[in-house]
């Protein structure tokens, strides 16, 4: 039997997951902040959650580096969904650290990408620390699988509301919720290089997705089987906990 996903069902399901994590585990007044990038993931997560506790909950954090030419759809979200936002440009911090950094060594590609992720994150949690926040997680299936997320980046938050969806169900729940076309299809680029998501996978979220829930084996793409393959076991330490060593008693 193939795998059927039905998006109401699912929307629901997320919806009523949100509100009973924050009913058990936080206080009445207890926000979610969420950054928004005005793509797929944020908008779908900030919807989730405007819906699980009122828009009145929930935070958006808009967080350019610099001058952001997309920062319109952050801007639509927020507009939306009604949210209380701030904006918070990284781009001064990410200089001066980048800056201070260069004094000492020579920053690889890999610490040129996820630093500005990472200062995010700290924004996030800056922000939760001063509203009495918990900050979203806005990962989705697909992006963990093969390790696109920087950790303790975007891989971090205290909730995960899309971790368990892929980018094809994402866009699906989008739609059931009646968002903005331009914010739940908008194609997402990296803002390095200006590739896309997918130019820089070398694969469609389309086929990746259909891997993982059985609908192809990908017997017809050996070599992209094997690169998926190979991407999710070197990335699997940014889903798992710190291993820690235990002494024998």
């Amino acid at each position: 039997m193939s795998y059927q996903f039905n998006a109401e069902k699912t929307a629901n399901e997320l919806v009523s997951w949100v509100k009973a994590y924050f009913e058990n585990t936080a206080s009445p007044e207890t926000k979610a902040v969420i950054g928004i990038s005005g793509g797929k993931d944020s908008s779908v997560a900030a919807a989730v959650c405007v819906k699980a506790l009122g828009k009145d909950r929930v935070i958006g954090v808009l967080m350019p580096q610099g001058e952001q030419s997309d920062i319109a759809f952050s801007r639509l979200l927020v507009d939306t969904l009604g949210i209380k936002s701030y904006t918070i440009n990284i781009g001064d911090t990410v200089s001066t650290f980048m800056g201070e950094l260069k004094k000492h060594i020579d920053p690889t590609n890999q610490a040129v990408v996820n630093t500005p992720a990472r200062i995010r994150m700290t924004t996030l949690y800056a922000v939760a620390a001063c509203v009495g926040g918990r900050v979203v997680n806005t990962c989705n299936l697909s992006e963990d699988w093969v390790g696109y997320s920087t950790k303790y980046g975007d891989a971090a938050g205290d909730f995960s509301p899309l971790s368990d969806l892929t980018v094809t169900e994402v866009l699906q729940v989008g739609d059931y919720l009646g968002l903005p076309e331009e914010l739940v299809h908008k194609v997402p680029i990296d803002g390095l290089c200006g590739k896309t998501d997918e130019e820089n996978l070398g694969f469609t979220y389309a086929e990746l997705d259909r891997y993982i829930r059985g609908l192809t084996d990908l017997s017809d793409k050996p070599e992209l089987k094997e690169k998926i393959d190979r991407m999710h076991r070197n990335n699997l330490h940014k889903l798992q906990l710190m291993p820690k060593f235990e002494q024998n008693k």
